[in-house]
């Protein structure tokens, strides 16, 4: 199975954008001076005042004069550092690499260390969302969820965890499938990529990663509710005959309409799922010799594969689920119950095919300006828009295909920044965008987040080779401040 732990950590921390980063292995000033520009991942501004970015090689920047001038605090670690939230001016938190998880108290200028059981498991935290001084969310890879109710002296493991109903207990290990039956925890493989919760009103909290995994809380994340991405394309499912193979022309013809319309969104993805009748499975499915059975399952699949790709989308984009499990008796000796697993989940009223989206997309960044409205950054130019607290999204386009790290929506406006300077802005909450004909420098190189004071007035963007920006006036202008231009 391919590793998503290795996706997440690329993809998460723009590690691909940063071959130009020179490694320097001597001391850093100890003074506070910033003699070397890391890459700036991350920034919270509890503030208009007081800033704190973090980054590459344990940087942390912090500024308490609104950004006029900034200093480099003392970490103590040379992990990269992916999140930083600050609960006020003085107490807050950053996270990274390996389960690391620091904690101020002065305003950024020192961080103490914070051990979690991550740690010993070497999981990393790509975010960290404060609600106060005391309480706190941390999340990351292998469906990490940490809490904290006591200002981080313990934080409490509440990852996502694989039952016998998870669609991915069939893929795992025989002594990981052994570990769930008795009760043990086994982690779900998926990189929680964001949290964010309401400043405003802290009950509110939403949580976002790999594979569209959407996530809202009303209560401060004590209890979650799963979103769903409402992308307006299906396709009715193809019906057959009994032990019929070939799909026919009228068939094929819906398969190729629905597949153009998400030809070049390459964050969808089809998803074929066989079905078989009663008659079928009694004739040719018997589990002394069920490969008559997955002969004609697998020719049904082709027909359709071979439409879909018809259309020019790539097989790295096709799902196949339920395809047959030709080396089935590899796995009889310590799981006696697979193929019968297997042959029952493909047990449907009639034969037919079921042709469906697979929601693929990548998201980065969560934020929202209010409890009900809010907007999603990802990967290949993807925004994601909510109108009803998170419940449902639906896609938007910023007529680009790079990666959108980071965005920020106001009451009726909207920014998003992201890879090679790619900058997009909305007048109508996120519905349309376009890039902006005035008001910010010409960038080349990648901005990772963006975020304002509670105001919305001041704010500040960080991106790679510590460059910073900051507006004071919405978002309207912006000025580069970091590295110092003149």
């Amino acid at each position: 199975m391919f590793s998503i732990r290795s996706l997440a950590v690329i993809v998460a921390v723009t590690a691909l954008l940063t071959a130009c980063h020179e490694i320097h292995f001597e001391p850093r000033s100890a003074s506070g001076e910033i003699d070397i520009y890391d890459h700036l991942f991350s920034v919270s501004i509890p503030s208009e005042n007081h800033i704190i970015a973090a980054g590459d090689w344990g940087a942390i920047y912090f500024s308490h004069d609104g950004g006029d001038t900034w200093e480099k605090a003392k970490s103590g670690t040379k992990h990269l550092l992916y999140g930083v939230s600050m609960a006020n001016d003085e107490k807050g938190w950053a996270v990274g690499q390996m389960g690391l998880i620091l904690r101020t108290e002065d305003g950024g200028r020192t961080w103490n260390h914070q051990p979690t059981v991550k740690e010993e498991q070497g999981v990393h935290l790509f975010s960290v969302q404060a609600l106060d001084e005391n309480r706190a969310w941390a999340v990351g890879e292998w469906g990490t969820r940490l809490y904290t109710d006591d200002g981080g002296q313990t934080w409490q493991d509440r990852s996502l965890t694989v039952d016998e109903t998870h669609p991915q207990f069939v893929w795992l290990s025989v002594a990981d499938q052994e570990r769930v039956r008795t009760g043990q925890k086994v982690f779900e493989d998926v990189g929680l990529n964001d949290i964010h919760c309401l400043a405003s009103n802290t009950q509110y909290c939403w949580m976002i990663g790999e594979f569209g995994y959407l996530f809202r809380s009303e209560d401060g994340g004590i209890h979650w509710e799963m979103g769903e991405i409402i992308s307006g394309v299906v396709v009715d499912p193809i019906e057959l005959q009994y032990n019929e193979i070939e799909i026919g022309e009228e068939d094929k013809e819906k398969i190729r309409q629905f597949a153009r319309q998400i030809a070049d969104q390459q964050h969808l993805n089809v998803a074929i799922e066989p079905r078989v009748s009663a008659r079928e499975m009694r004739e040719f499915g018997s589990e002394e010799d069920p490969f008559p059975l997955f002969d004609i399952i697998e020719a049904r699949t082709q027909e359709v594969v071979a439409t879909v790709e018809g259309v020019g989308i790539l097989s790295d984009r096709i799902r196949r689920r339920g395809a047959p499990p030709w080396d089935y008796e590899d796995f009889l000796e310590d799981d006696p119950d697979f193929l019968r697993r297997y042959l029952d989940s493909r047990l449907a009223d009639r034969p037919r095919m079921e042709v469906a989206l697979a929601q693929n997309p990548y998201l980065f960044t969560v934020r929202f300006s209010d409890e009900n409205n809010g907007l999603i950054s990802g990967l290949g130019g993807m925004i994601l828009k909510t109108a009803d607290g998170g419940r449902t999204w639906r896609y938007e386009e910023v007529g680009r295909k790079v990666a959108l790290f980071s965005v920020h929506p106001f009451p009726r406006r909207a920014i998003a920044v992201g890879e090679k300077g790619l900058i997009r802005v909305s007048g109508d909450g996120g519905v349309t965008w376009e890039r902006p004909t005035s008001g910010f420098p010409t960038i080349f190189t990648f901005m990772r987040d963006i975020s304002f004071a509670t105001d919305d007035r001041v704010g500040f963007i960080v991106g790679q080779r510590g460059m910073v920006l900051r507006s004071e006036d919405g978002g309207g202008s912006w000025k580069q401040v970091l590295p110092a231009t003149s």
